[in-house]
Formats: C-alpha cells, structure tokens, sequence
C-alpha cells in the first residue's frame, strides 16, 4: 500500500499542469493554421512608395559571400526558403527554370537560406540543382531586415536597389515571368 501511495505522489509531482496542455496544443493548432493560410493564400505586394532594398552579406554555400550590392543595375529575385518547407520544394525547380532563362538578361536570382541545417539545405540545392547563387542568413538578421514571415517568400528588386515586388508564398511560373518582364520595362 505505501508503495503505490508513494508511486501515486511522485506521479502527481510530475504531473503537467492542465493549462500547459491546452498552451502547448494551442500554440501547435496555431502554428499548423499559419501554415496552411500561408500555403492556401499566396499573395504579392505592390509597394505604393517604393523602398529601398536593405544590404546584406551572407555567407554563400560555395565559398565566398552573398552580397546584394554586387548586383547594382540588374533586376534581382531575392529569394527566401527553407529545405524543410513543402511550398519551397513546389517553387524551386519553377525559380531555378526562370534563373536559366533570364540569364543574360540584366537578371539575378539569389536564395537566403534560414533555420536550416547546413546539409539539409546543400541537398536541397542539390536535389533541385540550384545553379543561382545561394547563402545562409545564420543569425536571421536578413528574415527580419526584410519582414519575412515565413517561407517562401519572394523580393523582386529593380536595378536601382527599388523593391517593386513582395510575393508571400510559392510563386508559379506565369506569375514570376510577369514579374520579371515588368522589372525589366
């Protein structure tokens, strides 16, 4: 009896308060919506007054650094993803068909990396043979300097370092192509 009387207080002590519960399940049924309204409900920002596009160094997955001002006078599709993010996968192989294209065209395609392990992330680049330039933002200093709230999201910046364009969730092929033909008039 004073074994399972004993078993029965070490229980109790242990025990999760019930309002960490419904916090946790909260929080997680919170996180899933987001996730689904960000992949159900993409959606891209004209800017009535354009801003300035923010400099960042990176460091690039081939040696080296990612920094946007080496692209001064092209048109720039900077954007972010993650290896572990589904609508990223969707995007990738559409981002890496339009960089071949529009090589040669005044047009850059750059990735940011975020909360990613490195080699998760180098096997994506593999897996979808990214051949534009990619880097890691380590600290998130790049997400928060350009208001990302999840991924993927997607920049399209003009020559003169202006941010014309904010597309929050995967972008398809018809609708960068517009993007881009309009940055470059």
């Amino acid at each position: 009896m004073a074994e399972n009387a004993a078993i029965d207080d070490l229980a109790a002590q242990r025990r999760v308060p019930q309002w960490a519960i419904w916090a946790g399940w909260s929080g997680v049924l919170a996180i899933i919506g987001l996730f689904v309204a960000g992949l159900l409900v993409p959606r891209s920002v004209v800017f009535p007054e354009i801003p300035e596009a923010k400099d960042f160094e990176i460091p690039s997955f081939d040696p080296g650094t990612v920094r946007l001002s080496d692209y001064r006078g092209q048109v720039v599709v900077l954007n972010f993803w993650a290896s572990w993010c589904i609508p990223c996968r969707a995007e990738a192989p559409v981002i890496e068909k339009l960089h071949r294209e529009y090589r040669g065209r005044d047009v850059v395609f750059l990735g940011v990396n975020m909360q990613d392990a490195e080699n998760d992330a180098r096997a994506f680049i593999d897996e979808f043979g990214m051949s534009y330039p990619n880097g890691r933002d380590l600290n998130g200093s790049v997400y928060i300097m350009y208001g990302v709230a999840g991924v993927p999201e997607t920049f399209i910046i003009a020559g003169d370092g202006k941010v014309l364009r904010k597309h929050v969730g995967p972008i398809d092929e018809r609708l960068l192509r517009n993007f881009l033909e309009e940055a470059l008039q």
